[in-house]
């Protein structure tokens, strides 16, 4: 247990060393400043840029449309800055060799990939955390009405994704040895669900669900106990990824 806490401080010591916890944070905290920028002023920048005489009638912004480019971006780009930032999670050290003197003084390997996985997962909590709490903060400046159902339900969907996603990247860097290596293997098991979700009788299982429905279940268009099964099979999964990594990097050769 001491060597895990002290490995997992080192870690988080080499994200702040080099720069990746900061690069994160400014990313997400970017991300919640605009949010509710954008979704309060689209509409008028819209009007403003059609030509004379031309009139579209555009609804007006709410809270909604806020948690939508939440959503949006945290999904669309987030998600992919998360993988960029800790595709080298291993991969980088087990290519480089710096593990071998932490290994051969008994450091165990299962130690190393716990805590690459814990430190990991507590900067995206982070960085995730503080742009969501800025969407929300930002947003009561525009509306007065910020009441939304469910939202910490949605906002904990996301979260549990992108964690799937770094034991997925953690799997591979151990398979692969190299970074790209291991965004290719996430990019390979996400477009693998993307695909599957194409079927209607698979959707009610796949972990993409999880970035997909945000939105319905804050409009109450999707009930909970409609995602659940989602949800339970990503938080298997992740697990599941995190062992692969432990009964893998154990057995192989450094």
């Amino acid at each position: 247990m001491r060597a895990y806490l002290a490995f997992t401080k080192k870690e988080l010591f080499e994200f702040t060393k080099t720069y990746k916890l900061l690069l994160i944070v400014t990313v997400f905290l970017i991300f919640g400043f605009m949010n509710p920028v954008v979704a309060k002023f689209t509409p008028d920048l819209m009007e403003s840029l059609m030509e004379e005489g031309i009139k579209i009638s555009l609804p007006e912004p709410t809270i909604f449309d806020s948690w939508a480019q939440f959503f949006k971006n945290t999904t669309q780009i987030g998600l992919i800055v998360l993988v960029i930032i800790f595709s080298g999670l291993i991969s980088n050290e087990l290519s480089k060799g710096t593990l071998i003197n932490m290994l051969t003084k008994g450091l165990s390997r299962k130690t190393v990939v716990l805590s690459k996985f814990t430190s990991s997962t507590l900067v995206w909590t982070l960085a995730y955390f503080l742009s969501a709490l800025v969407t929300f903060l930002y947003s009561m400046l525009f509306w007065e009405d910020t009441q939304v159902e469910n939202l910490l339900f949605s906002l904990t969907l996301v979260w549990v994704f992108g964690v799937f996603l770094i034991s997925a990247i953690i799997l591979g860097g151990i398979l692969f040895k190299t970074s790209y290596g291991s965004m290719l293997f996430c990019g390979v098991i996400v477009g693998g669900l993307l695909i599957l979700n194409i079927i209607p009788k698979v959707q009610d299982y796949n972990p993409i669900q999880l970035i997909n429905i945000n939105m319905d279940i804050l409009k109450g268009d999707v009930e909970i106990f409609e995602i659940l099964k989602s949800l339970w099979i990503t938080l298997g999964a992740s697990v599941l990824f995190v062992i692969s990594s432990i009964v893998v990097f154990c057995k192989k050769e450094i």
